[in-house]
């Protein structure tokens, strides 16, 4: 899952960003209105932590770009107003929860984790597609009821899927979800294509049919089908 926050305080931003990273997320930031601004338009991502007062701006326009960008966006406002006015405006707007400073760093991911279950899967935290089972919260996967280890790369792939069921993913969509803002990086895709054909060597050889699909000139999807969510 891959995380954008916004926030103008350094040392709180990078206490932010280091807890998020800790569990497992692909978290990016930025300090202004501006950068935050270009880095929504730019990318995609599943939650934004976004600060009312920022340099340049208000975090509030940044949350009705965002919105009419990409409407499924989770939105989480931090801010040291503690008026109901700015909340009630911030939710109204589209934000899904809202949290003000100073806050505890576990109340935070709390709140990121039940948004991810929320919009995700139905607010479990496993789902389960032709017998391959994903803990979201322990990042266990279990295929034919048994525990595959998938590295944090094949992992997060795999659950970008499960997260996008019948969506065509391309390379680019897929690099840019692992490596954020450092894809520019990478001088080819070829890595994808090697993450997903390792996630397929491991769940075929537990016996269970691979239900992500090339397709051709595009990128991959998983097949829609009914799924389980417990």
């Amino acid at each position: 899952m891959k995380l954008l926050v916004v926030e103008d305080n350094q040392e709180l931003l990078d206490i932010i960003v280091v807890t998020l990273i800790k569990e497992k997320y692909q978290c990016e930031k930025a300090t202004t209105f501006q950068e935050a601004n270009e880095k929504i338009h730019l990318y995609t991502y599943d939650i934004l932590i976004i600060d009312i007062n920022l340099p340049g701006g208000s975090g509030l326009d940044l949350i009705r770009y965002a919105k009419k960008l990409v409407p499924v966006t989770g939105i989480v406002v931090i801010s040291a107003r503690n008026s109901l006015e700015n909340k009630i405006e911030g939710l109204e707007i589209g934000a899904d929860d809202y949290i003000t400073k100073p806050f505890d760093m576990a109340e935070l991911v709390a709140r990121v984790k039940a948004l991810l279950r929320r919009r995700n899967f139905k607010g479990s935290e496993t789902i389960t597609y032709n017998q391959i089972t994903i803990d979201t919260a322990k990042r266990v996967v279990l295929v034919n009821n048994q525990e595959v280890e998938f590295t944090r790369s094949e992992f997060d792939i795999l659950l970008f899927f499960f997260s996008n069921p019948g969506r065509v993913l391309t390379k680019e969509t897929i690099a840019e979800h692992i490596w954020g803002d450092n894809m520019d990086l990478v001088d080819s895709f070829d890595f994808i294509y090697s993450h997903i054909r390792n996630i397929r060597k491991k769940i075929t050889t537990k016996g269970v049919k691979i239900p992500i699909k090339a397709v051709y000139g595009m990128g991959y999807k998983l097949e829609e089908q009914a799924r389980e969510i417990n």
